[in-house]
């Protein structure tokens, strides 16, 4: 096994089912559930210094979703370019996330998981062992859908262990 499968089995290993639709679905349901019961205040807290706060992991989970879309697009429509990576805390940085507010955040969040659904259930089930190189490694567009759902299950857990629990919450 590579680094980088190593490195994307810890988000596979988050999907509690090979039903892809059903587990956006239900993922997007708890992140909802979670983030539509924050107050603005909670919203722009971080469990430690250096660390995104809520509003800036939302607007990360909708970012990195982005990117996925972008590279299950262009494997399935057979796309052979080598797709670059991203720099997650860059995007972080860059985002300005705490200054928007928690509900224009969260609409954006529901937006993208929706055209996430909306792309993968117009893939031909042929298209999804089309494989690419994004960020050097090859992976196929089954894979990234399951990476959209593994992603977001492995930051519900982190908002589960590091964040709520500090709020008062579990």
């Amino acid at each position: 096994m590579t680094d980088f499968q190593k490195y994307i089995q810890r988000y596979l290993d988050q999907v509690p089912t090979g039903d892809l639709l059903a587990e956006l679905k239900i993922s997007e349901e708890k992140t909802i559930g979670i983030y539509s019961n924050l107050t603005e205040e909670q919203s722009r807290f971080a469990y430690a210094e250096g660390k995104w706060t809520l509003k800036g992991l939302l607007l990360h989970l909708s970012d990195t979703e982005r990117v996925f879309q972008y590279r299950i697009l262009a494997f399935a429509r057979g796309d052979k370019n080598n797709l670059p990576g991203f720099d997650e805390n860059e995007y972080a940085n860059n985002s300005f996330a705490d200054e928007r507010t928690l509900e224009s955040l969260l609409e954006e969040y529901k937006l993208v998981r929706k055209s996430s659904q909306i792309l993968l259930e117009s893939l031909s089930p042929s298209v999804l062992q089309n494989k690419g190189i994004a960020n050097g490694n090859e992976i196929s567009v089954e894979t990234i859908g399951k990476l959209i759902v593994g992603h977001n299950y492995h930051h519900l857990n982190i908002i589960e262990e590091r964040y709520l629990s500090k709020l008062g919450w579990m």
